[in-house]
């Protein structure tokens, strides 16, 4: 089944440093009050916040976090995706699951691990991108710090949304709200970032700034400043597609593989 329009929510929080039973908590009773959506967007490290220590917070894929993202999913009837810290093989993972509403999941493994705050130090670097279908619109999940690095998020594989969960600080949130429209310019597809607010455990505040930018750069849903709570938007499958027929810049790109 193709949907031509795909409602989507955007979830801004301000996460409990460290403390995922307190976010679960947190993002049930946000998540409980939304209706008739065909996806939840979380941000990245949703449980914990951005950490450098895996080891108090790290969970397997049959851990709490993952059967309430799978519990949630079926039971709202929606896609539900966002990061965690992950534990596997005696690795750590920042690792984005896309959660479906039947409740299989797929995953995608932070590439660019954030070397300024030591992320690669911690954690294990993914390799392959993912791109998966859901109600015919083909999605890129990637987590912040890939926003970037243009040459991974290029559309060689006619996505239609790109995904970026994020922890990205007020410091440097100009780069953000620039990056994302850069996307979704160069690529020609729809990209929604959702970013935290408040202050993390290490004193770094966070301003939001959560958008969703259409195919031509346009904000769809402008940038979303300070504040928690669920914001909406709804995105076309036709409008997409007429742009990419009658401006066809993405016939043009260039070809090539990653080594």
């Amino acid at each position: 089944m193709t949907k031509n329009e795909l409602h989507i929510a955007l979830i801004q929080a301000d996460l409990h440093w460290e403390n995922p039973a307190t976010n679960l908590a947190m993002f049930t009773d946000l998540i409980n009050d939304v209706h008739h959506v065909d996806l939840m967007i979380l941000p990245e490290m949703f449980s914990s916040g951005f950490t450098m220590h895996p080891e108090s917070v790290a969970e397997t894929m049959d851990g709490k976090s993952v059967s309430w993202m799978r519990e949630t999913a079926q039971k709202k009837k929606i896609a539900l995706t966002g990061s965690l810290v992950i534990e596997e093989n005696g690795n750590y993972y920042n690792r984005l699951l896309f959660v479906k509403p039947n409740g299989t999941i797929e995953k995608y493994d932070k590439k660019h691990l954030f070397t300024l705050a030591g992320e690669d130090v911690v954690y294990t670097a993914g390799t392959d991108r993912l791109i998966l279908d859901y109600l015919g619109w083909h999605i890129c999940p990637m987590v912040c710090y890939d926003l970037r690095f243009p040459v991974w998020a290029r559309n060689t594989a006619d996505y239609d949304l790109l995904i970026y969960v994020a922890n990205w600080p007020k410091v440097r949130v100009y780069a953000w709200d620039t990056l994302l429209a850069a996307r979704a310019i160069e690529n020609m597809s729809y990209v929604a970032g959702v970013n935290r607010v408040g202050k993390d455990g290490n004193g770094h505040p966070y301003v939001g700034h959560s958008a969703v930018y259409d195919m031509l750069g346009k904000g769809v849903l402008p940038k979303i400043s300070g504040k928690k709570d669920v914001y909406f938007v709804t995105l076309n499958k036709k409008e997409l597609e007429s742009a990419r027929k009658k401006l066809r810049f993405l016939d043009d790109r260039d070809h090539f593989t990653w080594v």
